[in-house]
């Protein structure tokens, strides 16, 4: 292994609010904009955001730390800072994350594409009026892979340029934007006749449904998924720092700021789906369930486009918004991914970018070629192994480094008390959920692994 101290300088972050924009920006995706709204409502609204919000607490932004912690600690990719601080024995945490920015990456870009394509002819002259058959034409076939191509090839160029002018840059601009975009969209969709049964059936309350374990493995599942845990993204992010922040207060931040853009989302959508008599053509609580992607690309246009060119603005701004939030997620992964070449093998940036960014591509072809691939790969990369690569992460720091890890967020945290909080929570609470996610999700993970393995081979 080449020692990259000795061919190359590691990158670091320009500023602290560079550095939070890239984090929130690695947590906030897709999964905010749809997925969240669409769980919180099938799953108890108030019931599911509550859940979400106490799993975020005890679970999510412990191990945001966590990851934070090893990242600053080790100054290190996570594949050679899980080595190198916990031992040879931890090196195939290092490679699970690796793998999991390599497999997330490949399918997220292919519906990454679809919101560039959207958000291109929104801006050219609006969307056409049969939003399904125009959705089939830009889901697949080879439109599909060539938007998917060239999504890749953005977020390629964007990690090419590094820490400071790369990542950090396309962070300060497109965060702020998406941020304006979404609490516009929300003080319109305020204004919709529909808007109060929107928010009564995103928020009704029941329950009751607290503790049904279906709900806890979706909100389990979203939280990860939504958080980057379990992926090495925010470790690698954080391995960039050079200073003594309060990691503990910078997870807080980038939890509560994921879960506000999350939250205000559905404030958007559904009002929308309500105006527009929505929720019986995309079958609230029965087809939806099936075919989420089917309401963010086909019932949401439709119904906007009734409004005229007020509608093709809105509808526009709304898969701008979409591509960002894509955008700077996919740059956080494919990051995990160079950074692992880089100080694994000593690489350089643009060798390692242009390569495995050319690799990601070609593997989400198949995503691109058939939803249901796409959907499996998602079921099983994006939540079953994002959990397991957290409990992992739960044991590596609460258990092998608990000492350094403590001195390390004793850099700006002086409060010994509120770290042995953070340390009950890593060492006891966040392992036993998690297993007992993991024991929930074992049968979706299963199935969804033959159908990848199935659809693979076929």
């Amino acid at each position: 292994m080449t020692d990259p101290a000795a061919t190359q300088a590691r990158d670091a972050w320009g500023t602290r609010a560079g550095f939070i924009l890239a984090a929130v920006g690695s947590a906030v995706g897709l999964g905010n904009m749809w997925r969240f709204s669409y769980v919180a409502a099938e799953g108890g609204g108030a019931a599911f955001v509550l859940l979400y919000l106490v799993l975020v607490a005890i679970i999510g932004i412990p191990l945001m730390t966590s990851e934070l912690i090893v990242g600053r600690m080790s100054q290190e990719s996570p594949v050679v800072a899980v080595k190198r601080l916990g031992g040879p024995a931890w090196a195939p945490l290092g490679w699970l994350f690796v793998f999991c920015g390599f497999g997330i990456l490949a399918y997220y870009s292919v519906i990454a594409g679809w919101t560039m394509r959207y958000a291109f002819d929104a801006l050219r002259g609006g969307l056409p009026t049969d939003a399904g058959a125009y959705f089939q034409s830009v889901a697949s076939g080879w439109p599909a892979i060539a938007s998917h191509l060239l999504f890749m090839a953005i977020t390629v160029a964007i990690v090419v340029f590094g820490v400071k002018r790369g990542l950090e840059r396309a962070a300060l601009i497109l965060m702020p934007v998406l941020f304006l975009i979404l609490v516009g969209l929300a003080v319109w969709a305020a204004s919709l006749p529909g808007g109060g049964a929107g928010y009564a059936y995103y928020l009704r309350p029941q329950l009751g449904e607290l503790l049904d374990p279906n709900i806890i493995r979706l909100a389990a599942g979203q939280a990860f998924f939504s958080l980057s845990l379990g992926m090495g993204a925010l470790m690698t992010y954080a391995s960039y720092l050079r200073s003594k922040e309060n990691l503990a207060k910078e997870a807080t931040i980038v939890a509560l700021a994921d879960f506000g853009v999350a939250f205000v989302a559905g404030l958007v959508i559904f009002p929308i789906i309500f105006n527009f008599g929505l929720e019986t053509t995309i079958g609230l609580g029965r087809e939806i369930s099936d075919n989420t992607v089917g309401t963010l690309f086909i019932a949401l246009p439709t119904g906007l486009q009734s409004l005229g060119s007020l509608g093709d603005i809105v509808v526009a701004a709304f898969f701008i918004m979409l591509f960002f939030a894509a955008l700077t997620s996919a740059i956080s992964l494919l990051e995990v991914v160079v950074s692992a070449v880089i100080d694994g093998w000593g690489w350089r940036r643009r060798s390692a970018s242009l390569l495995f960014g050319f690799l990601i591509a070609l593997g989400g072809i198949p995503a691109a070629i058939n939803i249901d691939f796409l959907g499996a790969a998602d079921a099983f990369v994006g939540n079953f192994l994002l959990i397991v690569g957290g409990f992992f992460t739960a044991i590596l720091v609460g258990y092998r480094l608990i000492g350094p890890a403590d001195a390390e967020l004793a850099r700006g945290m002086d409060n010994a008390r509120a770290r042995a909080v953070w340390a009950g929570f890593v060492r006891y609470v966040a392992p036993i959920l998690l297993l007992v996610v993991l024991y929930f999700m074992m049968p979706t993970a299963w199935q969804a692994f033959i159908t990848i393995v199935t659809l693979g081979r076929g």
